[in-house]
């Protein structure tokens, strides 16, 4: 990917550093060490210059970032690839059922990141593949990805901040299942699995669900989920923790056969635009398999 970033400086960044400033801008070390190692990426009024330039208000900063390499081991591969949003920095695709985030030994070329390997390929551009928020296989919905080293470190510094905002719907069993709550109950991998997680209150790291019941039926209820915390399947067990686990999820309620996946979609994404700093506010709607259960969720999103 080819990107140009520019930036007038103002008055008060007078006599730092150029590294000073784009640290400022949310530059990590590691970006401005790639930048220094890039040809003619730093240019002050349209001349090469190094980071250690001290900077003259009115100055006109372009950073070019041009990288040229690709994501070796993501083979590009034609699958579906729903993009919601993009511009030169991001892309926010809606991930269907059944394809996982990552190439894997079980799953080398099904997954989002051979998607995005084609999308970028059939277009000519080198793309190295940063999927910012990873959902399970099965879950749908919002994920972001970076086109560039710099967007993808403010990003993945912005989940680290829990900047991201993110918002989850599902399906449980919910009979008695109270209006709303709070689930604060650390999580640790499941001993002799790969895979599973639990409930881990001896060294568990800290996971936090907030949800509320947006509709209920027949022995069911409609969540809406947010998260403190992203642990691997959090939702999965937490909700299966406390009785009530969401329907279709073969791992953590592998008796319940109402769907055939567990009923979790990430609907809604707000964050701050890594680059602009503009409010980015999206949503996926409600997939079909769930609206089956739920219909008058639809057009809820």
């Amino acid at each position: 990917m080819e990107r140009w970033l520019e930036y007038h400086i103002p008055d008060y960044m007078e006599g730092h550093k150029i590294s000073e400033f784009l640290h400022q801008m949310r530059f990590s070390n590691q970006n401005l060490a790639v930048l220094k190692r890039m040809p003619e990426s730093i240019l002050i009024n349209g001349s090469c210059e190094y980071m250690n330039y001290r900077l003259k208000k009115e100055d006109f900063l372009q950073v070019h970032i041009r990288e040229e390499k690709i994501s070796q081991k993501i083979p590009p591969k034609s699958l579906p690839f729903s993009i919601v949003y993009e511009d030169e920095d991001i892309v926010v695709v809606n991930k269907p059922a059944g394809m996982p985030i990552h190439p894997s030994m079980n799953h080398y070329e099904n997954t989002l990141g051979n998607a995005a390997a084609y999308y970028y390929g059939q277009q000519n551009k080198a793309f190295v593949y940063r999927c910012i928020n990873r959902l399970d296989k099965d879950t749908t919905g919002l994920t972001i990805l970076a086109k560039h080293l710099v967007s993808g470190s403010i990003l993945y510094d912005s989940m680290v901040k829990r900047e991201i905002i993110r918002e989850y719907f599902a399906i449980a069993e919910g009979a008695d299942l109270p209006e709303a709550g709070t689930i604060d109950l650390p999580l640790g991998r499941k001993p002799d699995s790969a895979v599973e997680r639990m409930v881990d209150m001896a060294s568990g790291e800290r996971a936090v669900t907030h949800y509320k019941v947006l509709g209920r039926k027949e022995g069911l209820a409609f969540l809406s989920l947010n998260l403190d915390t992203g642990r691997t399947h959090q939702i999965r067990v937490h909700m299966s923790a406390i009785g009530h686990p969401l329907i279709g999820d073969f791992l953590y309620n592998p008796e319940n056969s109402l769907m055939k996946r567990q009923a979790l979609h990430a609907g809604r994404l707000c964050f701050n635009h890594p680059i602009s700093g503009k409010q980015i506010d999206l949503s996926a709607p409600i997939p079909e398999d769930m609206l089956m259960v739920f219909p008058e969720f639809r057009g809820y999103l």
